[in-house]
């Protein structure tokens, strides 16, 4: 295993349980824990974010070049994971079964979209 696929690995992990933490202690209201969850979900993005720009330069890799292409695609890859997730809190939690499904589904298929997106077709 190469080091920075190392590095990526221990920081990609870390965040992600640093953010999944927070966004639980933000959405369980039996925590009550809303303000430091927000803080937690916010480290755990910063890290994983740091950790796109520390695999890079260890790979030798130019910066990332923010084009309108790049934005538009991160923002349709936001805009899915945020409507899946919306989806399922309302199926799951708020009792909101179809309104959730038809949310969840628009959300697999916004990020379904990224792949010909960035991929392209053959």
């Amino acid at each position: 295993m190469k080091k920075s696929s190392f590095v990526a690995m221990i920081l990609s992990t870390t965040g992600g349980i640093l953010f999944a933490i927070g966004m639980c202690m933000c959405l369980i209201p039996e925590w009550n824990a809303f303000v430091p969850g927000c803080i937690m979900g916010a480290l755990g993005a910063v890290v994983l974010l740091a950790m796109v720009f520390i695999w890079r330069k260890m790979e030798g890799k130019a910066p990332i070049h923010l084009s309108p292409k790049t934005i538009g695609t991160a923002l349709l890859g936001i805009a899915g994971a945020l409507l899946l997730g919306v989806g399922m809190c309302m199926s799951m939690v708020w009792s909101n079964m179809i309104l959730g499904i038809v949310l969840g589904l628009v959300g697999i298929i916004a990020l379904l979209c990224l792949i010909p997106l960035t991929r392209g077709f053959r």
